[in-house]
């Protein structure tokens, strides 16, 4: 007897996306269904192309038919992906779907080095990702994309002037350090500082991108409240290292996203120099900073562990080389930044799919 698509439809509402606890029909993630005789073939729409879940999701898929419609079926599923979106229209950022920031307690924690490489992965895993170096006292994105030396272009549209992001390894950055000499301190007021970060969002053309990552300031202050006044943030990831100084300050930078004027998702916590594992005895682990202290946190916190990076002298190296670590395929630091990055991907999903669209309340 032939398969028809109401009976494939059916067989698929048994498939739960794990994250967002519906069934894919549900959801509206089957598309381009096609039967002939015992071959169906369909596509399954991931809300991210980092998504965790997709190998489960496939075998599920398959299974599903097999199990409950014929056992001899040829099952062809393609996975592919629409990267979800809360925002809804408003001025700035028209394109971008989703704006997360990275932040920390306090400085010195390798907040910069976090957002270089989770930009770099979700590229990797197939998004579009633009990078903004908010961190206005200290920007070091030109350095560890390689592009010191770069200038934005600048372009008329629509007879306004906007600048054109730097693109490296696939990233579109804008950096402080582009129009200021680095090699000098910045000493700038609260105001002054703040009204320049939100320039480099509202004076470019970004274009068409799945993720902006933001790379903030360490601490609390100014610019973190302009930032969330102006731009519609998705969410944050805060950078810890495991000693008890830094999750203090971490948990205080958590704190103040989930002030109720304030109101920023927290997606979780990365904790940073987690273990330090010798390039001989790879399978060794020393604790140098203490261990599990952002994993207690985040359970402390109720929000989740996004990633635990290992201390390794080459994540330093290439960061200063202008080659972010995660580029450096199946290393322990490789691997450890493209699972941060899938988990930070779920997590944005999960948080489109519970929290209403939104327009930033622009205020500068």
């Amino acid at each position: 007897m032939n398969i028809t698509k109401e009976q494939v439809l059916e067989a698929l509402k048994n498939v739960e996306d794990p994250d967002l606890k519906k069934d894919l029909v549900t959801l509206g993630m089957i598309k381009d269904l096609e039967v002939e005789g015992k071959n169906v073939s369909f596509t399954v729409v991931l809300t991210t192309p980092a998504c965790p879940m997709k190998e489960l999701i496939h075998k599920a898929c398959v299974n599903s038919i097999l199990h409950f419609i014929d056992e001899e079926a040829n099952v062809n599923v393609k996975m592919t992906s629409d990267v979800s979106s809360r925002k809804s229209g408003g001025p700035l950022l028209p394109n971008v779907k989703n704006i997360i920031g990275v932040a920390s307690g306090k400085g010195g924690v390798g907040k910069s080095t976090v957002a270089s490489n989770l930009a770099l992965a979700l590229v990797k895993l197939g998004a579009s990702v633009g990078l903004v170096d908010a961190d206005i006292y200290g920007p070091s994105q030109t350095i560890m994309f390689d592009v010191m030396d770069a200038k934005p272009m600048i372009k008329e549209i629509n007879g306004v002037n906007k600048m054109i992001p730097v693109e490296s390894f696939g990233v579109k950055l804008l950096s402080i350090g582009f129009f200021v000499d680095t090699s000098q301190a910045l000493v700038w007021r609260g105001p002054m500082a703040s009204k320049a970060v939100v320039q480099l969002f509202q004076e470019a053309e970004w274009g068409e991108l799945d993720y902006m990552i933001i790379d903030l300031p360490p601490g609390t202050g100014d610019i973190h409240l302009s930032l969330v006044g102006a731009v519609p943030l998705n969410g944050v990831v805060i950078v810890s290292t495991p000693q008890f100084v830094a999750l203090a300050d971490a948990k205080k930078g958590v704190g103040m996203f989930q002030l109720p004027s304030i109101n920023v998702p927290v997606l979780g916590i990365v904790e940073n120099m987690a273990y330090f594992s010798p390039p001989d005895e790879p399978e060794k682990r020393y604790y140098i900073f203490g261990k599990d202290g952002a994993k207690k946190l985040a359970e402390e916190l109720e929000v989740p562990l996004l990633g635990e990076i290992p201390l390794v002298q080459n994540i330093c190296e290439s960061g200063d080389l202008g080659r972010p670590a995660v580029l450096q395929e199946n290393t322990p630091q490789a691997i450890a930044y493209m699972e941060m990055a899938r988990k930070v991907a779920q997590q944005v999903s999960i948080q489109n799919a519970k929290v209403p669209a939104q327009v930033a309340d622009v205020k500068w």
